[in-house]
């Protein structure tokens, strides 16, 4: 019995260590009306990079529409949104001037190669581990502050997302 008791107990420990990556993806959600804000990330810049990329999900639990109006950020003098589609053999990227609409009832996921965020003339570098905090403003939920955790950067998914400035 007590042998059964251990190893279940170290089955759980094992599970658990398993488990806490997801967990901590869990913990990093926010609330403003019906929008839920799922996993706000950033990429890590490297030294000198003047823009940062920014990504996430939103989920709208409510019966009406509504739409991300604006993004403000104390480490970015301008926060734009952008899209980016391929138009036959070649990547176009737009700034979105009215924001990104949130459907009811639907999820709309900002990711690399897609919409996204774009942190233009970052006061510094993003670095692994930290965050980076802004404000999301919506049409009717109204705003909310959330921190963007910075991830690792990883060669193809430049920390800008292509962009170079300007």
């Amino acid at each position: 019995m007590e042998r059964d008791m251990k190893r279940h107990a170290r089955i759980l420990s094992v599970a658990l260590l398993l488990l806490a990556p997801a967990l901590g993806a869990v913990a990093q959600e926010y609330k403003a009306g019906s929008i839920e804000i799922q996993h706000p990330a950033a990429k890590a810049t490297l030294p000198g990079q003047p823009v940062g990329g920014g990504f996430f999900t939103l989920v709208n639990h409510g019966a009406e529409a509504d739409r991300l109006v604006s993004i403000t950020s104390p480490v970015s003098g301008d926060v734009q949104m952008h899209e980016m589609s391929m138009q036959g053999d070649v990547m176009k990227m737009r700034k979105l001037e009215d924001g990104i609409a949130v459907p009811a009832g639907a999820t709309v996921t900002l990711a690399p190669g897609g919409l996204h965020v774009m942190f233009m003339g970052i006061t510094a570098p993003f670095r692994e581990g930290e965050s980076v905090p802004a404000t999301l403003t919506f049409e009717k939920a109204g705003a909310v502050a959330v921190e963007f955790k910075v991830e690792a950067f990883k060669p193809g998914h430049a920390g800008g997302d292509g962009h170079t400035g300007n």
